[in-house]
This record gives C-alpha cells, structure tokens and sequence, in this order.
C-alpha cells in the first residue's frame, strides 16, 4: 500500500569475486553428480514430458490441493478463488523468478520495480513488500514481521523443483492465521522420489546473463530419498533514463530435502535452504549532522538459511495429524538499514471425521521472531533495537456434508495473539454446491486482520525538508505508533466454475472486501524547535495510524479452451475499484487514500497461447495488458514473452525466450528514490540435460 510519498519506509556489499566463487561450486556440483548419472533409471519426473501435460482438463480439475483447507481437496471443489500454477507452467512461461511465475495468476498485480526489486498485490494494494498476502514455501511462511511482508528478491526457489503454485485470491485467515488477507501464495516443491537422478539447467542473455541450476537425487522410491541442489546466477541492470546502472543483481543458493517414512502411517521431511546475495539499490540516507540527505548507492548483502522438519502420521481416511517446525535465519545489510533476524516456528494440524458427514480440522501454533536492528543513518531506527515479535494461534473448521456430493457447509475461525495486540477471532463460512460433476458454485465470508509490525509500533523514520529561518535545517519525521491497530477486512466472495465437454473450462469469481482501521500516514501536530538529536532543528511530527476504511470489488475471469491435443489457448481478464477515505476527523492525512487508490491497475489481461509442434517442438506466446497507476505516473502497457523449445533426444532441451518483446522498454512501477527504472526487451537461451 505504499508509493512514493514523504518518505519510503520499505528500504534497502556483495562482493564480486563472492560471486564467481559460487558460480564456481556449481559448476563443481555439477561435475559431482555427473558420474553418478548414468547409473540412474529415468524416473517420471525426467521424461520429457510432464505428467501434468498430459492430463485433461477434467483430471486437472481433480488435482488435490491443500492451500484453501490445509487438506487434499479437489481443485473443483475448493470454496475459494484458486489458481494452480503447475510445473508445466511454469516451465513453459519461461520465467526465471517466482514473482514473474505469479504473472501466470489472474487477480495478481506482478509490477517489476528494477532488476531485483517487485510489487506484488492480490486484488489491490500491491507494494514492494505484499503486506495483506501470506506467503509460503513448503509450509513455511516467509512473511517478515519488521516491515510487514515478503521480500521477493530472496524467495529464490529453483524452479525445476516446484510441483505447484497455489494462489488463493481471497482472504485465508481462518486457515492460516494473520496477514492473509488478500491472498495466500503457497510454493510446493516435489517430493524427492520425483526428482531422481541428476538435472542441470544453464544459460544467460542480455538481462539474466548468466544462470546455473544443478540438482541430484537418489533413494529408493519408497522409505527414504533425497535430493541435492545448488544454483546462482547474474542478473544485469534494467534501463536507467539517467544511465545510472546500480541495480545487478547476483546470487547463490544451494540446499537440501529428505523424505523417509518408518511404516506405512508415518513419514519425515526434513529440508534446508541456505543462500547469500548482493542486490544493488539506491535508497534516499537521513541523518542529523550535514549532509542532512543524500542518496546513498550500494548492494545490499542478502544472506541467511532455514531448516523445516515435518512428521506427518496417517490413520486412516480422512484422519491423520501432522506436525511441523521450521528455523529461519536472516541477515539483511543496506546502506541505510539492517536486520538481523531470527525465527522459530512450530505447528500442529489435526484431522478427524464425525459422523453426519462432519470432517473436523483443528490446530495449534506458535512463533517467535528475534530481531536486532542496529542504527546505520540517524534518521532511521527502531526503538528498542532488539525485539522478539510473538504469535500464537488456534484454529477450528468443520466441514459439513449437507447432501452428499452435492452440498457441503465449512464454518471454522482463527484465533490469534501477538505481541502488539489481545486475542482475536477470524471467521469463516463457505458452501459449495456442486450440481453436477461438471460445475461447481460456491459463496463465501471472511473476517481477516493484518496485526501490527515493527513498522508501525517501533519505527522512526525522518526525512530532510531543506532549512527554516536562520538556516536551521528542517525535518519531517513519521514516529512509532504504540496504538497502532489490526488493519480490517469483511470479505464476500462467490464463484463459478464450468467443465463444457472436455475441451473448455470456464471460472469467474467475484467479491466485495469492506475494509477498516487501514495503514495511514497522517501529521500529528505543528512545526517546533527539537535540540535533541543535536543539532537544533525544526521538526514536523507525524505518525502511522489507522485512519483510513472503503471498500473494493472485482471480478476475475479464467477460461482455457484446448481446441486440438497439440493447442491450449488461455486468458484471464481481473477488474478492480478501489474506494478509500479519510475517517471523518482524523487529522491531517498525506494523501494515502488517493496514492493507495492510484498503485493498484484497474485492469489486467493476460493471452497465452501454447503449441506442441511434433514431439520435439514447443511454441508459447503470451500478451499481457496492464492499465495505469496514476498515483505513480505510470502509464498503462502491453507487451509480450516468447518461448521456444527443442528437445532432440528425452533427456536434452533446447530453449529460445524472449521477453517483453513489444517496445524496447516500459515502466511498471515508480522507484523511491527516483528516477524510475524501466523494464526492457530482454532475450535468454538455455540447455537443460536431465539423466
């Protein structure tokens, strides 16, 4: 929900011999899991061709998803609006970065900022960091409680190992517990009894100029396999207007999964992920003492790690409990900010039938977040500068069978505690009806909070306004709020879905979100004299609050239409209006309703167009329009990605991608601080050799 106003308070060395150093360990991976190759049968996941490929529209409406209810479900019968991004798809787009995968998404505002940076929204609000959507990997959530949201720039999964994507469109609070309340992103990566064997993926072009991803895997398909991975790539500047190229962007990532199981009901994943980056930024350093502000040019030093181990035990249909827990290590430097950060996290889901067609779900969590934030530039600091941020939860859902196959009830609530605030209750409640096997309607209610962060209760962030009479210098400085409050949403929802005949498939969803108690910046009272931080300068108070409430409502259309075995042809079409105001009497805002307003596209289109030429030949097109941001100054564009492939024997591919072919470059987002970067025409070739 941020743009640039005042002050941005979303902020941001790598070295480069780092970098060819870890280039270099995946080469040196590669070369290890070579001579292993040739002994290892090709497994399903390894023949050219993806399973999911091959499926039909029907079957692909029967895949299990877990994100709506936190249990398999048939995508068909979900009561949410939900989008399955499958590996198919995601190797077809030809996307490098799951932000860009998120494009493939409809309701997902996907804004490229720079090289390394995104706005990301779902039904509104994009911003750099995504704050009202939930984000997770495995089952780990990556939200940041410091600034409230995701960083995208370190969410780096390779791609090759992701089974699905799911996107809720929509609040899943009552399931996943706070700050899912436009969304959940949920990346599920493949068990390793489907990554056997070894795969390395590499190229590079103008912009992604150069990639490496290496993966081995082993086992014996039943009780206990494994999988390796390494990758790192170099990613060039995209287009300065002022030719200042700061923002490359360079990383290495490596890591691991183990999935065993001791009988037939137990079974153990335990995987790791460990990474270090430099992404080059500019960001706008305040200080007390002279120069006062200038723009600071720099990389951010990226790095950190995370270990997630999961037990899941199965009793019988429909009744199993599982149990996770996960650490995350993070380490954050910019030129004017850091976060050093620490998070441990436990979990417990349980699942049990009743009789009268009842199917209970019930959970208990617990997470606490340790972060120290020592000063770089005076005029931006948290007070105290350690904290551990807290949450506990407990959530309840039943699932009731009206009529069976035909009518079912979900009601369940979500109940939550942080530090920042007191108990609090999201509820739920959904019903399908499902006339036939062949379509589905189904209507929905949420209840769903965003809980304060350090942002809002412990951040001060000053700004430098020029100099006053006499030459004393001028500040603007926005302080922490400690009454900051749960942001507010009354979500309803409804959809449909159609199978006509097996070739054409039709979803439309709609909704009506009322919000209240929503992220404000407002002035908090007149200019004075402050001596303290020396020296005396004048000071204008300000402060987040939560003095803003509306409304927004949508629509979101998905058809897919396969007219030949060797043709698919997809779109998807969101509108969105946005109404947001001042609460009466609120004191002075700074403009959030209307630049809030203005960040979000009113309308969004998405054409994609695949063709299997033969056996051994892919062909994907795809047209995107996405209006105007007139709060940023961003005009609306369209332009178009290209992928073509050959795959002359089973286990080598070969791929031409071309992206935003239409104009040499575009604007998608505004940069703070300015000027804005642009995105531009960028091609890419690959080599993928799998054993």
């Amino acid at each position: 929900m941020m743009r640039r106003r005042w002050f941005s308070r979303e902020t941001g060395v790598f070295r480069r011999e780092r970098a060819n150093t870890f280039l270099g360990l995946v080469s040196l991976l590669f070369l290890i899991v070579s001579p292993f190759a040739c002994c290892e049968a090709v497994t399903p996941d390894q023949t050219p061709t993806n399973p999911l490929k091959q499926m039909t529209l029907e079957q692909l409406g029967n895949v299990e998803v877990t994100t709506a209810s936190r249990q398999p479900e048939q995508a068909r019968k979900i009561t949410a609006a939900i989008y399955v991004i499958t590996q198919e798809d995601i190797r077809r787009s030809g996307a490098t970065t799951i932000p860009e995968v998120l494009r493939l998404a409809p309701g997902v505002e996907v804004a490229r900022i720079d090289s390394n940076k995104w706005s990301i929204g779902i039904r509104g609000f994009g911003s750099r960091l995504t704050r009202d959507v939930l984000v997770l990997i495995d089952g780990r959530t990556v939200y940041s409680t410091l600034l409230a949201g995701t960083y995208w720039e370190v969410q780096n999964v390779m791609l090759e190992d992701v089974d699905r994507i799911e996107v809720i469109r929509g609040p899943g609070a009552t399931i996943w517990g706070p700050n899912a309340v436009n969304g959940v992103i949920n990346i599920i990566t493949k068990n390793t009894k489907d990554t056997h064997g070894a795969l390395v993926r590499m190229g590079g072009g103008n912009v992604d100029q150069g990639f490496v991803n290496a993966r081995y895997g082993g086992g014996n398909g039943e009780t206990f396999d494994y999988r390796v991975y390494a990758m790192g790539f170099d990613r060039g500047p995209e287009f300065h207007p002022d030719h200042d190229n700061y923002d490359s962007w360079r990383a290495l990532q490596g890591g691991f999964r183990t999935d065993f199981s001791a009988n037939e009901r137990d079974s153990f994943t335990v995987q790791g992920d460990i990474y270090d980056e430099g992404a080059g930024e500019t960001v706008t350093a305040t200080s007390y003492t002279p120069p006062f502000s200038q723009i600071a040019r720099g990389t951010e030093s990226l790095s950190g790690g995370n270990i997630l181990a999961r037990w899941h035990r199965t009793q019988s249909q429909n009744k199993d409990i599982q149990v996770q827990a996960f650490y995350d290590r993070t380490n954050r430097r910019e030129p004017n900010f850091a976060d050093l950060r620490d998070t441990f996290d436990v979990d417990l889901l349980d699942r049990f039938p009743l009789p009268w067609r009842q199917q209970i779900s019930w959970g208990l969590g617990a997470r606490a977040s340790t972060g120290r934030n020592p000063i770089v530039v005076s005029g931006l600091f948290f007070r105290p500068e350690t904290r551990t941020d807290e949450l506990y939860t407990a959530f309840f859902q039943d699932e009731i069978g009206l009529v069976p196959d035909r009518l079912t009830l979900s009601v369940g609530t979500k109940l939550l505690k942080t530090n920042y605030t007191g108990v609090q209750l999201q509820p739920t409640g959904r019903l399908l009806w499902t006339p036939s096997d062949k379509q589905s309607f189904w209507v929905a209610f949420t209840h769903a909070v965003r809980t304060p962060s350090d942002a809002e209760r412990a951040f001060f962030l000053s700004g430098f306004a020029g100099f006053g009479p006499g030459g004393v210098p001028f500040f603007a400085r926005f302080n922490a709020n400690p009454d900051f409050r749960s942001e507010q949403l009354n979500g309803y929802e409804l959809g449909y879905r159609y199978l006509l005949g097996k070739q054409v498939y039709f979803d439309i969803s709609a909704f009506y979100n009322h919000y209240s108690d929503l992220f404000s910046e407002g002035i908090t009272g007149p200019i004075f004299l402050e001596s303290n931080p020396p020296p005396p300068h004048f000071l204008l108070p300000a402060e987040f609050g939560n003095d803003l409430l509306g409304t927004t409502r949508g629509i979101e259309v998905a058809p897919e239409w396969r007219p030949k075995k060797f043709w698919r042809l997809r779109a998807s079409y969101s509108f969105l209006e946005m109404k947001l105001d001042l609460k009466p009497g609120h004191g002075i805002d700074v403009d959030t309703a209307t630049s809030t307003e203005g960040s979000s596209p009113r309308n969004q289109l998405t054409a994609q167009s695949g063709f299997d030429l033969g056996n051994a030949f892919n062909l994907d097109l795809t047209y995107r329009f996405v209006s105007a941001l007139p709060a940023l100054n961003i005009d609306s564009y369209s332009t178009g990605d290209a992928r073509f492939a050959w795959r002359p024997r089973p286990y080598l591919e070969f791929a031409l991608v071309g992206q935003n072919l239409l104009q040499p470059f575009h604007f998608e987002y505004a940069s703070d601080p300015a000027p804005n970067v642009a995105i531009k025409r960028s091609a890419y070739a690959e080599i993928t050799w799998r054993k």
